[in-house]
């Protein structure tokens, strides 16, 4: 597929979701994906970097909840957490360039290879950071911050609350992206999401357009209370022993 093709099939894709987006997406787009597939050879950025594979299951899903009104207000801060390859917060700060993007992930190598993205792409709303959530969580420079929270991490709805709602100022918004099995993971993300300072979680279906059986979803928690100093946990206790999986 050639650079135009490639630009031309982008485009496409982000005509179907029917909102506004930036003149220059669809090159910037074009373009991250050549860095993802040529740093992928290198350092392992995600299982198969493929465009058949990439262009629905990464980028479109990552901007796929900007459907859902006000769930990104205009000019917010937001932070993706585990970032890995920089989804979702890459395709959201190039479709929405008033939205702030902080990158952060534990993986210096990943982060450098953010850092070429950011910088070939002229992002000038986005920037990356080097620390483990747990850490940055407690770090008074990142905590209580953040208009938005973001994760399209693997990990339980229980330990991407504890890890996301520390990072949100009250009245912002942690959200996790997730699939078919969401629904398991509610009773106990919405009792660790209290825990935080967080309201009950809400499940919000997502559509890709080009994916219309895909079942997917985004399980939000609005932020309402300062978090409690204990939280986040120190480093690999959230995902050891899960809040809101024990009274």
């Amino acid at each position: 597929m050639t650079k135009q093709e490639l630009q031309t099939l982008f485009q496409s894709r982000l005509n179907e979701f029917g909102f506004s987006v930036d003149s220059r997406a669809a090159e910037r787009f074009t373009r991250y994906h050549e860095l993802l597939v040529e740093w992928n050879e290198r350092i392992n950025l995600t299982g198969d970097a493929s465009i058949d594979v990439a262009l629905d299951r990464h980028y479109m899903d990552s901007i796929a909840p900007l459907k859902i009104a006000g769930l990104f207000p205009k000019g917010a801060q937001l932070i993706d957490v585990g970032t890995g390859a920089g989804f979702p917060g890459l395709p959201l700060a190039i479709v929405r360039p008033d939205i702030e993007v902080l990158l952060l992930d534990s993986l210096q190598k990943r982060l450098t290879f953010l850092d070429t993205v950011v910088m070939e792409l002229d992002l000038p709303n986005v920037h990356t950071a080097h620390a483990r959530a747990e850490d940055a969580g407690q770090n008074p420079y990142y905590r209580e911050r953040f208009d938005v929270a973001v994760a399209r991490a693997v990990a339980s709805a229980p330990v991407l609350m504890e890890l996301l709602l520390p990072f949100v100022r009250i009245g912002g918004k942690a959200l996790c992206y997730k699939g078919p099995s969401a629904e398991d993971e509610l009773r106990a993300g919405g009792r660790a999401a209290r825990l935080v300072g967080g309201s009950t979680i809400r499940t919000l279906p997502v559509t890709v357009p080009a994916q219309p059986e895909w079942q997917h979803c985004v399980i939000a928690s609005e932020k309402l209370l300062i978090t409690p100093r204990l939280y986040p946990r120190k480093a690999g206790m959230p995902s050891k022993v899960p809040l809101g999986e024990w009274e």
